[in-house]
């Protein structure tokens, strides 16, 4: 038996999506795998079991490993926990906040009055309509008892047919909004799977009760175990688990449709809940938006409707249930109001809020294919930040005018043993030949002390942040880095790709990366390829003009920088709201690094989350930044905020940012 203690660091501890990646690696060990937390037990092969744990970032759980492959597993189990569980990088989905700084006026336009009901912003957007009350159709039981063999194989059918149905939700929500929101119903069909719930519920089979009654009472009983909770976050989670609860239940009473009814005319959906399925089968030609009585601006509901552009307000109130049908309203999903019997200037001034917001969304993704040019003539590229051969064909959708950032490391994670040089060529020719003569930006692997593999032995260590990392660890393993080299300078062959080596901290490091990069050329004969260096530590940014004349461009990786320029841990629970890539130490380093590249002829970019921030692009722009690698999703919204802004007065605002003293004065500016 082996055990570990381990402090869960990602920024939503184990809710859906992190418990989701917690439990598939588990699966994969033949050994019985428990995990403790506080007085709490739980089978790390079951989702429900671990999301109702209840464990929040910042807090220590215990792995328990007990079997053949017990070492090997507590190695792989830790190694997904310290590298966050897929949220290391991830921008938060989460957050409803404005994308681009001409979001922010749509919800003071329209003016208060009496009937308003507040409620909690979900999805931003306007929506001018008459009130549905959505209810589910009833689901009737029968409790006719057909014999255990019966009742299971009715159970199993009923979950088949449940998967066929997620997976083909789950291939719609890719398609209409991408991947990230698409890994909801993935969660889905891990809750479907798991082991503790249909063994509880052939548990019940085996009590004599029918398929229909026992799949009820299990289901109900987890959701309400899950509602329980502290944490808000994974409290909202038991709307998931009713979600597929509510789907195998109809399949087993012989109703295969959601049970969604609504009127062939627009409307506002108002409900007490919306689950995930709901949400995602909302027809956009008769649903205007929507406003349920509970739920929380972090629930998967409210994740799918900004993903779907669907404005939401929630957690409203149990008054919204009594809203007669045809009621005229207006829903804010900016201000989280739904505002009843609107008199007649306020439905002219909503409308006029609504014209100006679809015309800057519209205006947006129409122009994202055109370049990102300032009304002063100065152009700023917007590229694409990538995980795969996905995002990179959603890219060219969005606009992007190329890869800034492809991160390697997908390659390597969630497995045993290191890709092999073919399995990396064929990935980055494919994502090359995606992007149709677009230059792409291969990051060579950042991973280390913060994120171990376990083919690659690196001892434990007390600040893995300032550890073995990034370039340092490949260097040290050169085996490794050559072996990447040799799959992306094949792979040039069929694109425009760009060598970007990470946690540069000096130039001996620099140097001696790029002598492996020669010396692989030669032995392929390979193409010459731009190669440039990550500035994350302060110590690059305060060489730029050292290491400019040996690079081809720079890439600012403001997430990292902003962490060791002020030594604080971006991902920490307290701390992380301070760490600020506009406070002006952060700027400074940026300014200086732009300043240095183009003495020596050179380009820069930017491919951290400030890239996409709606305060810091004009701030970026007017530091002389010639390049913004951004979530494809944020592409068209920042494109079409450099279209709105002077490089003159860019300029200004950028030098008045460097005089700032702190990160709130900055943001405080008027651009």
């Amino acid at each position: 038996m082996k055990e570990l203690n381990i402090v869960v660091q990602n920024p939503t501890g184990l809710h859906a999506r992190p418990a989701k990646i917690f439990v598939n690696t588990a699966k994969q060990f033949k050994s019985d795998i428990r995990v403790h937390h506080g007085t709490k037990k739980a089978n790390a092969k079951s989702l429900i079991s671990m999301l109702t744990l209840g464990v929040e970032t910042g807090t220590s759980i215990r792995i328990v490993v007990d079997g053949v492959d017990e070492e090997t597993a507590l190695t792989a189990l830790e190694t997904a926990v310290a590298d966050g569980l897929g949220e290391a990088e991830q921008i938060n989905q989460t957050d409803p906040k404005p994308t681009n700084g001409q979001e922010s006026s749509t919800a003071s336009t329209i003016p208060e009055q009496d009937g308003l009901v507040r409620g909690i912003a979900a999805a931003p957007g306007i929506a001018i309509g008459p009130i549905f009350q959505l209810r589910r159709a009833e689901v009737r039981i029968e409790e006719t008892f057909g014999g255990a063999s019966a009742e299971e194989t009715r159970l199993q059918t009923a979950i088949e047919q449940a998967r066929g149905q997620l997976a083909a939700l789950h291939q719609q929500m890719h398609a209409r909004s991408g991947a990230s929101e698409a890994a909801i119903f993935e969660v889905h069909l891990e809750i479907l799977d798991d082991p503790d719930l249909l063994d509880a519920v052939l548990g019940k089979i085996g009590q004599q009760q029918p398929a229909a009654q026992a799949w009820q009472s299990i289901i109900e009983a987890r959701a309400k175990l899950m509602a329980g909770l502290d944490d808000p976050l994974l409290a909202a989670r038991a709307a998931d688990i009713h979600d597929v609860g509510y789907r195998v239940l109809r399949l087993l009473v012989g109703a295969d449709d959601q049970g969604l009814r609504l009127p062939e005319h627009p409307v506002i959906v108002v409900a007490h809940d919306l689950s995930p399925s709901d949400t995602a089968s909302l027809p956009k030609d008769r649903v205007l938006g929507f406003c349920t009585a509970v739920g929380g601006p972090t629930a998967h509901s409210a994740i799918i409707a900004r993903a779907l552009s669907l404005p939401a307000v929630v957690s409203a109130g149990s008054g919204v249930l009594d809203l007669a049908n045809n009621t005229p309203a207006i829903l804010d999903g900016r201000s989280g109001t739904l505002t009843i019997n609107p008199d007649a200037q306020v439905v002219a001034q909503a409308r006029q809020a609504q014209a100006t917001w679809r015309q800057q969304q519209e205006l947006a993704a129409r122009t994202a294919a055109d370049p990102a040019i300032t009304p002063d003539g100065h152009r700023i590229e917007v590229v694409a930040n990538v995980g795969g051969l996905a995002d990179a064909q959603a890219a060219m959708l969005a606009g992007a005018e190329g890869v800034g950032l492809l991160r390697t490391e997908f390659l390597f994670l969630d497995r045993a043993t290191a890709p092999s040089e073919e399995e990396q060529f064929t990935v980055y020719r494919d994502i090359a030949q995606a992007m149709q003569g677009q230059a792409v930006i291969v990051r060579t692997l950042d991973i280390g002390g913060d994120k171990p593999l376990p083919y690659i032995e690196v001892p434990p260590e007390a600040n893995p942040f300032l550890g073995e990392r990034g370039i340092r660890l490949c260097l040290n393993r050169p085996h490794l880095l050559r072996e990447q080299v040799r799959a992306i300078l094949r792979a040039a062959q069929h694109g425009r790709l760009r060598i970007m080596f990470p946690m540069i901290a000096d130039i001996g490091e620099l140097r001696a990366a790029r002598t492996i990069v020669e010396e692989v050329r030669a032995e392929l004969n390979g193409p010459a390829v731009e190669i440039g260096i990550m500035i994350e530590i302060p110590s690059a940014a305060l060489m730029a003009d050292v290491l400019a004349t040996e690079v081809d461009f720079f890439s600012v990786g403001t997430n990292d920088l902003t962490q060791y320029t002020l030594a604080m841990d971006r991902q920490h629970p307290s701390l992380a709201g301070k760490a600020d890539g506009l406070h002006p130490a952060v700027l400074r380093l940026i300014a200086r690094t732009v300043d240095a590249a183009h003495a020596a002829g050179k380009w820069v970019g930017v491919c951290g989350e400030l890239g996409a921030d709606p305060q810091a692009v004009p701030i970026l722009m007017g530091l002389g930044v010639d390049e913004l690698s951004v979530s494809v999703p944020a592409i068209p919204t920042v494109k079409a905020q450099i279209r709105t802004q002077t490089l003159a007065t860019a300029r200004e605002l950028a030098q008045k940012a460097l005089a700032c003293a702190t990160a709130q004065e900055v943001r405080n500016l008027e651009g």
